[in-house]
């Protein structure tokens, strides 16, 4: 029996549409990442893009599993030129520009290689309420929390 194996013309893409408010910045972003690979598919290949479309709203009202962790996660920043080194703490970072601190989780949680660059590009992160993908008929995606 032959090995089947998914083929990018043939995979059925659907958007999905997360709203990120009062969700911690770990849980939703393993979940995005698995919608964005395509893992929950069956047809699962991990050398093709069998992923969906994922847009995160509310990103500016996203938390951190506790508050010391906001005050010392860093994300750093640099232009390439000798002292150009910056950093922000998650906190500051969140006030400032709340979309990469969920494109940076989720970048993290996606392999290192030209097939995540691209699956990447599926993910649109927008900090308020509104984003301009009603055309495509988003689905909400119910993140699953844990209770503690």
């Amino acid at each position: 029996m032959k090995t089947w194996i998914a083929k990018p013309e043939e995979v059925d893409r659907k958007w999905w549409v997360v709203d990120a408010a009062d969700q911690t910045v770990g849980r939703i972003a393993t979940q995005i990442a698995n919608k964005l690979r395509g893992k929950d598919k069956p047809q699962f290949t991990p050398h093709v893009d069998t992923g969906d479309f994922v847009v995160v709203i509310n990103s500016d009202k996203i938390r951190f599993s506790s508050d010391a962790k906001a005050h010392q996660k860093k994300y750093y920043s640099h232009s390439r030129h000798f002292g150009s080194l910056k950093e922000i703490t998650a906190e500051k970072q969140i006030q400032k520009d709340s979309t990469k601190v969920i494109e940076s989780a989720v970048k993290g949680m996606l392999p290192k290689n030209r097939l995540a660059r691209k699956q990447l590009k599926k993910l649109k992160i927008y900090s308020g309420t509104e984003h301009p993908h009603g055309a495509q008929k988003p689905q909400a995606l119910a993140i699953q929390t844990r209770e503690v």
